[in-house]
């Protein structure tokens, strides 16, 4: 429960900032008033939504439950470990993006994050890790979007 609250602010935290870099992306002075604005801000849009619909099933779940004795100390302490490793894992697939490509690194992050959250289930995790990659990628390539073939020859 506590970790799903620290996971909304993060992310309300995230979607603010990136919402402030969307602003020092130039303008064009031809062409489409919004230019390349208009997908970032999508993004963050989404972003925030993410956010809100996590908050209110939060908010769904409390007024469900009865109440509950205080969680132990080690469960705190678990929560904190599994945001630790998943932000050192993210910086990890941050440093090896432009090396492996995007779609190996993102295969590899997604695949390991799945395995950990959703264990016993392999075949699943592989195959939404492989096809969210693969799939991605290609409405990216399609949008014009340039991302990082590294190991990959496409």
């Amino acid at each position: 429960m506590m970790t799903d609250r620290v996971i909304v602010v993060c992310t309300v935290i995230v979607a603010a900032i990136y919402f402030y870099a969307t602003t020092l992306i130039p303008s064009l002075e031809i062409g489409d008033p919004l230019g390349p604005k208009a997908f970032p801000r999508l993004l963050g849009v989404a972003l925030l939504m993410s956010a809100g619909l996590l908050a209110l099933e939060i908010w769904k779940e409390r007024k469900a439950r009865a109440p509950q004795a205080a969680p132990a100390g080690s469960e705190g302490m678990r929560t904190i470990w599994v945001i630790a490793g998943v932000s050192v894992w993210t910086a990890a697939y941050y440093i090896v993006f432009e090396k492996l490509g995007y779609i190996v690194a993102t295969t590899i992050y997604l695949f390991a994050l799945m395995a950990w959250f959703h264990r016993d289930k392999w075949l699943a995790n592989g195959l939404t890790a492989v096809l969210f990659s693969a799939l991605s990628y290609l409405m990216f390539v399609k949008l014009d979007v340039n991302l990082p073939k590294g190991l990959l020859p496409f």
